[in-house]
């Protein structure tokens, strides 16, 4: 019996069992990840899972089940259960299962890789990229390297005419070495991710890449506090889109708890700048067919020439807000649905990185952020970083345990991206630079 099959039988019993509507949501999936650690294997873990889950409307009262088992036998008792629990729930006269859509665009997202590597290749993955960052001069220790293969299927089904399944497999390769002694140990990592084995990076360049800064940031200093630019290394500038969004997130706006409110048709990045969300990225980390409702998803620019275009709304913040949904409902067995962005992305500048910082006299590279000191009412934002200090155009002396501070709506409109963009981790931005922030330290 196909995903689909069970659900339709699962919906049927949530009819009998009183439910005026429902959905119902399947995710089985089969992953392998194996590591290492100074050449010596650590673990080896296969798992096999799978859920259902199933959202019931008693009129405007709605709850969610969901179960590990996906018997049939047992789909009565699980609808049962999940009507019972909406009758003694208080209304939601914002909730709804939207209607299916229309047939949506057809061309096919590539998203399953039907080559499932052995423990072998894995394992072979991992010792490639921890071999070449010991073989790194100044590197004396590991944390491990690993490397993984899943494959998870997604099938949803609602009351209200939609049925639909998708199948995405994903590849995966780290690792993390130290270098130094004692108290001055410093560490750095890096991987890949890639829906496709063949689109993952060189195992042994990732190892000597993350080597490479592992050992650049031994001896860290401490400099005194000042007002300056900033530049984010693509692997932590990504964070700000993810600020951006939780921003522009439909349920913060109906709630009113978003610094970007009263923001939608102004310029909320400088002029030129472009973000864009596509779930229908060919072999993208988070392209899907559908969205969590069984919605139509599309390609949209997020912010245009600076300007915001659009909330990210799934249909119960939609209806809050008086419009439609985007498309970007996302959901698990055991949860509602809420808005969520996909394959999202900073769009590429003009100038290189190393344009970007030529003229800063003095400066902060940030490699990494510390906590989650982000303010989403005001914009507030203060967070623990590691780097290296710019002089005079150029990267110099790594610096630690310093604090990067600003408000987001300022430092938004004053961002410059270069034109160093890669698609590694589902929300990707270029190196970019923040003009005006603060740099706690000494």
């Amino acid at each position: 019996m196909s995903g689909l099959d069970r659900l339709g039988e699962l919906l049927a019993a949530a009819k009998r069992a009183g439910a005026d509507q429902a959905d119902a949501l399947l995710a089985s999936g089969t992953s392998l990840s194996v590591g290492r650690r100074m050449g010596k294997v650590e673990e080896i873990e296969r798992a096999e899972t799978s859920t259902i889950g199933l959202r019931v409307f008693v009129g405007r009262q709605s709850a969610i089940v969901s179960a590990g088992a996906v018997d049939p036998a047992g789909f009565d008792r699980l609808a049962e259960q999940a009507v019972a629990m909406a009758r003694v729930v208080p209304e939601d006269k914002f909730a709804d299962i939207p209607d299916a859509p229309p047939p949506e665009d057809s061309a096919p997202l590539d998203i399953d890789d039907p080559a499932e590597p052995s423990a072998e290749t894995l394992m072979a993955r991992a010792a490639a990229a921890e071999e070449a960052a010991l073989g790194f001069a100044g590197i004396t220790n590991s944390e491990g390297a690993g490397a993984s293969w899943s494959r998870s299927h997604i099938a949803l089904a609602t009351s209200r005419g939609f049925a639909g399944a998708y199948t995405r497999s994903g590849h995966g390769v780290s690792v993390s070495p130290i270098a130094g002694e004692g108290v001055a140990m410093q560490r750095d990592y890096e991987f890949s991710s890639a829906v496709h084995g063949a689109d993952l990076g060189d195992p042994a360049e990732l190892g000597r890449a993350a080597a490479e800064r592992a050992v650049s940031r031994l001896n860290p200093g401490r400099p005194a506090t000042a007002k300056l630019p900033v530049v984010y290394h693509p692997r932590v500038a990504a964070s700000l889109l993810g600020h951006f969004t939780g921003a522009i997130n439909g349920a913060a706006i109906a709630r009113g708890t978003s610094f970007l409110k009263d923001s939608m048709g102004k310029p909320v990045f400088a002029p030129g700048i472009l973000v864009i969300d596509d779930p229908r990225r060919v072999r993208g980390l988070r392209s899907r067919a559908f969205d969590g409702e069984g919605q139509a998803v599309s390609r949209r620019a997020l912010i245009e020439d600076g300007v915001l275009t659009t909330w990210l709304l799934d249909s119960r913040s939609a209806a809050q807000l008086g419009l439609t949904t985007t498309g970007h409902a996302s959901r698990g067995t055991s949860n509602p649905p809420s808005p969520a962005p996909s394959n999202l992305y900073l769009a590429s500048g003009a100038l290189s990185a190393k344009a970007l910082i030529a003229d800063i006299k003095l400066g902060l590279y940030v490699i990494e952020l510390i906590g989650q000191g982000v303010n989403g009412i005001t914009g507030d934002y203060s967070r623990g970083a590691a780097g290296f200090m710019i002089r005079d155009g150029r990267i110099a002396e790594p610096v630690a345990e310093i604090t990067v501070a600003g408000n987001l709506r300022e430092m938004f409109l004053h961002l410059t991206p270069a034109n160093d963009l890669e698609f590694r981790r589902g929300t990707d931005a270029p190196t970019v630079r923040v003009e005006g922030m603060t740099m706690a330290g000494a």
